[in-house]
């Protein structure tokens, strides 16, 4: 290959991957990581589900950027390569679909419980968002429902397979519906221009700030008090940070109350993942 071809096979590669919301696709991923590991699935299950939830979210990545190409050209998303025609419909069509066959293949590699949870409850949500409920009031749905199942694709991995305790699903669904709250912030004037209109847009800046804050608070509590009902050193550590992030992310100007919410979503995925074991 010459030195030419490679640039332009790089120049693609770094394309998809900016088209793939490849932020949060690593955020959820190593959330799975964090849950497999301590979870003590065998090695080969954990790289499997792990791999698995990547090519998944990649899929629902790769599906938003092609369903809203025209609304973030409409409203001038120079992040966007698909919107600048950088990057060719075709080639993320095809990339979404070897990773959609990717994701099914490795779900499938842990079993039918874990896989049918993620494909049909997790990647599924996450499709439906973006074809059909990121413009209702339903919205949070899909979050709430696939944040809410992750721990449920990696225990369902293990041999045996169990279900996870109900606060960490319910403390998962918290988290997933704040992120949701979070995410549409900085898009509030494009996403009125082009009349996108989730739940978040519906409430308004101010709320939809307040409903992040608390729904992060309340993931907070369930995770420290899940798993033995009372608090421990570290979790009783991580509420007074939340606690204090909290004031932040209420009363803060600029900047700090974003920062402070997205502080308050590191705590709660340590709660979640490694104060929790």
């Amino acid at each position: 290959m010459t030195d030419a071809a490679t640039h332009v096979s790089r120049g693609r590669v770094r394309l998809l991957v900016g088209a793939a919301h490849i932020g949060p696709s690593l955020a959820v991923t190593l959330v799975v990581l964090l849950l497999a590991i301590t979870q003590d699935l065998p090695p080969f299950r954990a790289a499997a589900v792990t791999a698995a939830v990547l090519a998944g979210q990649l899929t629902i990545g790769w599906g938003n950027d092609l369903v809203d190409r025209d609304r973030d050209r409409q409203v001038g998303r120079l992040d966007k390569p698909l919107a600048t025609q950088e990057l060719d419909t075709a080639v993320v069509r095809a990339a979404l679909a070897l990773a959609g066959i990717a994701c099914v293949v490795l779900s499938l590699l842990v079993g039918w419980r874990s896989a049918a949870v993620h494909l049909g409850l997790g990647v599924g949500s996450g499709h439906a968002y973006n074809l059909v409920l990121k413009r209702t009031r339903w919205s949070w749905v899909p979050f709430a429902v696939a944040f809410g199942t992750l721990p449920a694709v990696v225990t369902l991995a293990d041999v045996p397979y169990h279900w996870p305790p109900l606060w960490m699903s319910v403390s998962a669904a918290a988290l997933g519906v704040a992120a949701h709250f979070l995410n549409a912030l900085p898009d509030f004037d494009a996403d009125a221009a082009t009349g996108v209109s989730g739940l978040p847009h519906r409430l308004g800046r101010v709320r939809t700030r307040v409903v992040a804050t608390a729904l992060l608070v309340l993931a907070s509590v369930i995770a420290a008090l899940g798993p033995s009902g009372g608090l421990g050193r570290w979790s009783a550590v991580a509420l007074v940070l939340v606690a204090g992030l909290a004031v932040v992310a209420a009363t803060g100007r600029g900047k700090a109350p974003f920062a402070a919410a997205v502080a308050i979503a590191l705590v709660d995925v340590a709660l979640l993942t490694v104060v929790a074991r």
